[in-house]
């Protein structure tokens, strides 16, 4: 037996050891963080956690609630691995035996007829027999286009595209100068000169001298004359799912769509799960590593949309949400105000400690190569202008709203130990390279001291 003075020193040392890391890393964040007059009026939340010894180095403010941005894709992401399965279920369908009619239901994938996703199974399946009718069977979307705290009036941002059941092209209108030419697609929207006094202005397809806005309440391109070279642009357009159907027919020559399926769906016996077969599209990282590299909302929004049609028959953000929070995470005594899939709600609210927590889960459920194949590492996607050192050492999310920064993540220190963090900072009055730059600092110097 172990002496109790021997064990009373032992217990003395590792106190002194864990207070000598805290006071160390507190001092690093002094140096990088705290004591930068650009920061001083800002909220920040900071935590590190080592996994190894099941202990936090460090916290400061880690149980208060912070605006995360992006950070919010974290939760999705983590969804989006744990019931999506291998790969994207692009549609449900069922062939009618009396008349031939293949029923389709589709389930939110953002990938249709999307330029990054070259292949499409979809498109090739109902390219395969144009004889047949195909009729789009009605989804429940019990959410609206548009999220709940987002900036409305962002509508013809390309970060703001629309959520649906029925995505295609990714919900944007995509225009470019190419060969000389201006094109865009869907080739159904209509374009308008802004200032159009007759039908003889019409635009230069050849000219490249443009600027595009739309019309917010309707799928009209909105251009006028501009001074400086046009390239490319992408725009939100309004979302519908007869308007999926129409580019859909436009695609695929000789297509037979309807979405007149009420009173004929009715009409049929309803058929066995056993009858309803599945096509998959994409596999599921080819969709979740440009979410996390790109920050890409549309794909987020319809990842968390695709989760609550696979665990609830219906796309409900709020519901799925409350299902995931009870189901996944029932360790969190304080629950965080989770309003969307992409974070850009201003409504959303998380400390520091539950990314913590999300974190230590994924790194628990999923191999190490998935996820640092999934999130980005310095030097690649929104972390391309940081941490270029880390490469490979550091593997995170950020998010940035206006005054607002976050990263969280895992960082693999100098002695190779695997660290979980998270800095949130909101309501600064600096630049979000500013801020990004300090936080980059003090990980920097956590990277080289433990």
């Amino acid at each position: 037996m172990i002496p109790f003075k021997m064990r009373l020193l032992f217990f003395s040392l590792c106190l002194l050891s864990a207070c000598s890391v805290q006071r160390t890393i507190q001092k690093q964040a002094d140096h990088a963080i705290f004591k930068q007059s650009d920061l001083n009026s800002a909220h920040i939340g900071i935590s590190i956690f080592d996994p190894e010894k099941n202990e936090y180095l460090y916290n400061y403010q880690a149980d208060k609630f912070f605006l995360p941005a992006s950070n919010t894709k974290l939760f999705t992401c983590y969804a989006a691995m744990k019931y999506l399965g291998d790969s994207i279920k692009g549609l449900r369908y069922y062939t009618d035996p009396s008349s031939g009619t293949v029923w389709v239901r589709p389930t939110g994938d953002p990938t249709l007829l999307h330029p990054d996703f070259r292949h499409q199974p979809v498109i090739d399946f109902l390219r395969s027999d144009t004889s047949r009718v195909y009729a789009s069977v009605d989804l429940p979307f019990q959410t609206t286009a548009l999220g709940s705290g987002w900036s409305w009036n962002d509508y013809q941002q390309n970060y703001m595209a629309e959520r649906s059941a029925f995505p295609i092209y990714g919900n944007l209108i995509w225009i470019r100068y190419k060969d000389s030419t201006i094109q865009w697609q869907p080739s159904l929207i209509k374009a308008e000169n802004a200032s159009k006094t007759d039908d003889t202005e019409s635009i230069n397809p050849r000219s490249n001298l443009y600027s595009f806005r739309r019309k917010q309440y309707e799928n009209t391109l909105l251009y006028s004359s501009s001074n400086t070279p046009f390239r490319q642009q992408q725009i939100p357009f309004v979302t519908s799912d007869t308007l999926s159907g129409k580019i859909l027919q436009s695609a695929i020559k000789g297509l037979k769509w309807t979405n007149n399926y009420s009173s004929q769906f009715k009409s049929i016996p309803a058929p066995s799960k056993e009858a309803i077969r599945v096509l998959h599209s994409q596999h599921i990282d080819s969709l979740l590593r440009p979410m996390m590299h790109q920050s890409d909302n549309f794909f987020a929004e319809q990842s968390l949309l695709m989760v609550s049609e696979e665990l609830l028959g219906v796309m409900n953000d709020r519901k799925v949400i409350d299902t995931l929070l009870k189901m996944n995470f029932p360790e969190l005594t304080q629950k965080p105000n989770w309003v969307d899939g992409s974070g850009l709600s201003r409504y959303n609210l998380f400390t520091p400690l539950h990314f913590i927590s999300l974190l230590q889960k994924m790194k628990a459920e999923f191999s190490w190569d998935r996820i640092t194949t999934i999130l980005p590492t310095g030097g690649a996607g929104t972390l391309n202008n940081f941490y270029k050192p880390l490469q490979y050492k550091i593997f995170a999310k950020t998010g940035t709203l206006s005054g607002q920064v976050a990263l969280s993540g895992y960082l693999v220190t100098r002695k190779n130990r695997k660290l979980i963090f998270s800095v949130l900072v909101n309501n600064h009055q600096t630049s979000a390279v500013s801020v990004r730059r300090a936080v980059e600092a003090f990980l920097m110097n956590v990277y080289r001291i433990y």
